[in-house]
């Protein structure tokens, strides 16, 4: 009866709800949500880190300042390389986060979180079959160095860093009726990769994190991943085939089908029944446009787990009719683009999610695309991802 008395007030607008900080105990939370592949990766290792140095890094500060315009609360930065020690986190949020940003106002996250991942880890192995086993296409995920294209979640609310799993070593064979890539030219069935290189290839191009984060007395968990775009291969579709199963791994853990899946302390299985969480991420997948596998990202949205508010923006309709090409043929709504591609192909996508769980009251989201005359168009050749926020209504006890 609470639930219902408090939801009904949340959607009249009669519930005050706390301010977003680590002290909220008791009652309904207002906590903003975001994502943001905001293009912080770098062609060198040591590179992010020496820009950052300073508070003088352009693109820094325009990322800076679209963080500080939403507002989130907790956010997940997509393609911000993995620096041992949170170092490159720490300059971030030093430089250029608690520094207003173009008339923004600062903001201070006291808690991040930063882990290896498999962009630009060796394997030693020739997985594009180009004669070579030293490429960035080798690594476990594509990349130049390690590190390159990893994550960084900041956060105001702590991160219980003795519950959180990581999923960067899981192989990809392990999963139960894989989607592996078939080589064309042969009658065997998925058989682009050997047993050899099989044996030691992991599904996650970057890594999966669940980080539970501590609102009031509960845990809320950040379900976070940034999947290979599926494309850059042939007609095998390796990388298309391993974006849907990145996916799945999600889809999985959230509905009880995860017993198989190990995580990086290996311990078994996937979220117990009834936790609340929120995936977020650019899981390089659009429901019905582009290039990735059929059905791909469907297998989240349509688990019957999450409620997809479908974040939107006047910003994306413009640009679309603007940009043509691609654009003009897509049988999506472009209002909901987050991606801002080749005109050409595969145009505007809808790619990145904040996607909250049943039990987690959505108030309000949107896709961080201004229009054309406005004051902050500035900032839409940030990235060519677009930030997308969610504020919710979290029941805290």
């Amino acid at each position: 009866m609470r639930i219902r008395v408090l939801l009904s007030c949340a959607l009249l607008g009669l519930v005050t709800a706390q301010p977003a900080t680590a002290q909220s105990s008791v009652g309904p939370a207002k906590i903003r949500f975001s994502t943001f592949n905001a293009s912080l990766n770098r062609s060198a290792t040591g590179q992010l880190v020496a820009d950052l140095s300073t508070p003088d890094n352009a693109q820094a500060r325009k990322v800076a300042e679209v963080i500080q315009r939403d507002r989130p609360d907790v956010l997940l930065v997509n393609e911000f390389d993995y620096v041992p020690g949170n170092k490159a986190a720490d300059l971030f949020r030093a430089n250029y986060l608690r520094r207003g940003q173009n008339g923004a106002r600062a903001i201070d996250y006291p808690y991040a979180f930063t882990a290896p991942v498999n962009t630009g880890v060796p394997s030693g192995l020739d997985f594009n079959r180009d004669g070579r086993s030293d490429g960035p296409d080798d690594a476990y995920g594509f990349g130049l160095f390690p590190g390159q294209y990893g994550m960084l979640v900041l956060s105001k609310y702590p991160i219980d860093l003795g519950g959180v799993r990581t999923f960067q070593n899981f192989r990809w064979k392990d999963m139960p009726g894989a989607k592996l890539p078939d080589d064309p030219a042969t009658p065997a069935r998925a058989d682009w990769y050997s047993p050899q290189q099989l044996e030691v290839f992991r599904l996650s191009s970057k890594s999966h994190w669940d980080l539970p984060l501590r609102v009031g007395r509960q845990a809320l968990h950040f379900l976070v991943s940034h999947p290979t775009p599926p494309s850059f291969d042939g007609p095998e579709d390796r990388n298309g085939t391993r974006n849907h199963d990145e996916i799945r791994l999600w889809a999985d853990y959230i509905t009880g089908k995860a017993g198989y899946l190990y995580d990086d302390k290996g311990k078994r299985g996937g979220l117990e029944r009834g936790v609340k969480f929120v995936i977020a991420g650019d899981q390089n997948s659009d429901p019905v446009d582009g290039d990735s596998a059929p059905g791909a990202i469907t297998q989240v949205l349509g688990s019957g787990r999450v409620i997809d508010t479908k974040p939107s923006s006047r910003g994306a309709v413009e640009a679309a009719k603007e940009q043509g090409g691609a654009n003009l043929t897509q049988r999506a709504n472009p209002r909901y683009d987050t991606g801002d591609f080749n005109d050409n192909a595969p145009g505007n996508l809808r790619v990145d999610y904040v996607l909250p769980s049943h039990g987690l009251i959505p108030l309000h989201s949107e896709v961080f695309w201004p229009l054309k005359g406005s004051p902050l168009a500035r900032l839409n050749d940030t990235s060519d991802h677009h930030l997308v926020g969610l504020t919710l209504l979290v029941l805290a006890w």
